[in-house]
């Protein structure tokens, strides 16, 4: 089994400048490849201190100058806010920067903030990055971007640097929704799963994509990438006290940054799957009911009990790869390096003597582009 480190800058403890928040992100990001990480993933918002990560193209970028073997994940690019020829364009040149180590990771975004920000109407989101998605995609297989669409129309132009190997197989989409798994197994893209609720709805939902995409792609669909909130430590209660405080306090910004006390994404285009758990945030002790179902569906403890939760995941998910995030919500940063590490050092070896085949990256294929 694949092992990541995922890297989000948190800005919410105040006391923290923004430049004190990037300095030590990218110091435990550095560390990740020397401690046996074999990915690092990076996300993409704006405009708030919920994570503080405009462009994860251009950190994935600086990572791959300060390695020689780390995958390079994006935990996504939010197509609806991007002109997609530019995506193609610069996940191309990652690619070229690389020597080929991108790991292509999309979504559509649930920040209504962000969305207003841009100018983008949300209930365009699941057009927009349906019709981004197919253009991004085949132009990394084609060598050169051409669509015309509802939302996105894009004359035929080249793509240079031009792709120098396929992406099929190293592509994936955050799907949260069941509309959205169809989605990924139509596109042929594998699935990147964020825990945000019960394993046995993920379960359901997999099952759907699988089959959609067996019938549509004549193939076993590529084993999902989990990315999950994890603290480790020897002693379990230290453990507990600190997963309630900084995994609990990780959820307080969710709910703050998508306004899930409320009740718009339940009349939003596209998101209707998601006012159930606005009807269920806004209700009375709703909040703190979720904090606890959040700890209970992440990866937290001692490292045997974090060994065990993921272990489970990975059988209700056939997950291939797993992204651990270690700083959080204002964690101090020595306790979110010796988090990091002791997982490492004690749960990750564990981890890669599964008998999974490797995440890694398809042999190179000529491009040409007429």
């Amino acid at each position: 089994m694949d092992v990541g480190l995922g890297i989000i800058f948190q800005g919410t403890d105040h006391r923290r400048s923004d430049l004190e928040v990037y300095q030590n992100e990218l110091r435990l990001g550095s560390m990740a490849e020397s401690l046996g990480f074999q990915s690092i993933w990076g996300v993409e918002h704006h405009f708030t201190d919920y994570t503080m990560c405009p462009d994860v193209l251009q950190l994935l970028s600086y990572f791959a100058a300060r390695s020689e073997k780390l995958l390079l994940g994006s935990m996504v690019v939010v197509l609806p806010w991007h002109d997609p020829l530019r995506v193609a364009e610069q996940v191309a040149m990652l690619d070229c920067l690389s020597s080929g180590r991108v790991i292509l990771g999309l979504g559509r975004g649930l920040g209504r903030i962000e969305f207003e920000g841009f100018g983008i109407d949300m209930n365009t989101s699941r057009d927009r990055f349906l019709e981004s998605a197919e253009m991004v995609l085949r132009g990394l297989e084609d060598g050169f971007v051409e669509y015309d669409g509802t939302l996105v129309r894009q004359v035929r132009r080249e793509i240079r640097p031009r792709p120098h190997k396929t992406f099929r197989g190293r592509t994936y989409a955050a799907a949260v929704s069941p509309e959205s798994s169809r989605i990924m197994a139509e596109l042929g893209v594998g699935l990147l799963i964020i825990p945000q609720k019960p394993w046995e709805v993920v379960s359901a939902e997999l099952e759907t994509y699988r089959g959609v995409y067996r019938e549509v792609n004549r193939a076993e669909p590529p084993a999902p990438i989990v990315g999950a909130w994890t603290f480790c430590h020897e002693d379990e209660d230290h453990a507990r006290e600190m997963a309630v405080r900084y995994i609990g306090g990780y959820w307080r910004t969710v709910v703050e940054h998508y306004e899930l006390v409320g009740d718009h994404l339940g009349r939003t285009r596209g998101y209707e799957s998601y006012g159930r758990l606005q009807e269920i945030a806004s209700a009375d002790g709703g909040a703190d009911a979720m904090i606890e179902f959040f700890l209970g569906i992440q990866v937290w403890g001692t490292p045997d009990q974090c060994y065990e939760k993921i272990l489970e995941i990975r059988r209700i998910t056939g997950a291939g790869a797993y992204n651990g995030i270690f700083s959080y919500a204002g964690m101090p940063w020595d306790d979110a390096e010796a988090n990091m590490r002791l997982f490492a050092r004690e749960v990750m070896p564990r981890l890669k003597e599964l008998d999974d085949v490797p995440l890694g990256l398809p042999p190179s294929v000529s491009h040409s582009a007429a």
